[in-house]
């Protein structure tokens, strides 16, 4: 049995939610300027330099990438044989992002009732937090800050096991091709393949946190991957919107087991930024 005190998650989510708004990953920063590379035309050109621009400052001054910056989502393994300590986990992940948008000077973005009161919570909380337990003693959270402009272009569908592959490469490239400039390409997407209505999107969702650097370890659905990224690249959205070759750096790919009679696939776009911090302890 081990022990984890909720002030340690909580200092350290803390300090993720400050790293995730000012620093890219290694990995996506790393497409950026390769996706630069590839473009051609002035516009394009301009408009990833101003995104290696921007990514360069935000790290150097300590402010955020983004004026959006999200709202918190958190997947939480934890082991069967770990003891959490000094009050309950979601409370410490909560506290923990409270207290990193408050000492970061992050917008507070969340509001309490969708609806009709949509009065801002001020803290931005509560995050969307995901819990599976696990066999062992570790206890891994991934946090990911996802803004609303990308969110909002986002879509699920329920579609029929006949249309297949060729279903869910028309679904996912229209999808796309809706989100326009709207979602700050040049983006990330990830897509959700089988489960439910619900967990489809929740596969999406995942996805966004794989390494661009990494492609499925199924080599079907890696060469899906591939044709899907060249599909939404075709499309000639270009970063920003502004018509380039790099509409999307990644597509990545998450699957479940699904019902005999279903297909679901469920599409999350993420912007350039794709804003996220993996914390083992």
């Amino acid at each position: 049995m081990r022990t984890i005190h909720t002030e340690d998650i909580k200092k350290r989510v803390r300090e993720a939610c400050g790293q995730m708004a000012h620093v890219y990953c290694s990995d996506i920063l790393k497409a950026l300027k390769e996706g630069r590379e590839r473009e051609t035309e002035e516009r394009s050109v301009i408009a990833m330099d101003i995104l290696l621009e921007n990514a360069e400052i935000a790290e150097k001054e300590q402010i955020p990438i983004c004026q959006d910056t999200g709202m918190v989502i958190a997947f939480i393994t934890i082991g069967q044989d770990v003891r959490i300590e000094g009050g309950l986990l979601k409370q410490a992940v909560e506290d923990g992002v409270m207290e990193g948008y408050r000492d970061y000077y992050l917008r507070a973005s969340v509001v309490s009732d969708p609806l009709f009161d949509r009065i801002n919570t001020r803290t931005n909380t509560p995050a969307i937090i995901y819990t599976d337990i696990t066999e062992g003693e570790d206890l891994v959270i991934e946090l990911m800050q996802k803004g609303f402009g990308s969110e909002n272009m986002s879509a699920v569908k329920m579609l029929k096991p006949a249309e297949g592959i060729e279903g869910v490469i028309g679904f996912v490239t229209d999808t796309i091709r809706k989100a326009g400039p709207n979602a700050c390409p040049p983006m990330i997407v990830g897509v959700g393949i089988g489960g439910t209505f619900d967990y489809a999107a929740v596969l999406a969702k995942k996805a966004l946190l794989h390494s661009t650097e990494e492609d499925n370890p199924n080599p079907r659905y890696a060469a899906l991957e591939k044709e899907l990224l060249k599909r939404a690249n075709d499309l000639r959205i270009g970063p920003m919107g502004l018509h380039g070759k790099t509409t999307a750096l990644k597509i990545n790919i998450e699957t479940y087991p699904t019902h005999i009679a279903g297909l679901p696939c469920a599409v999350n776009i993420c912007c350039h930024a794709c804003r996220h911090e993996r914390l083992v302890f």
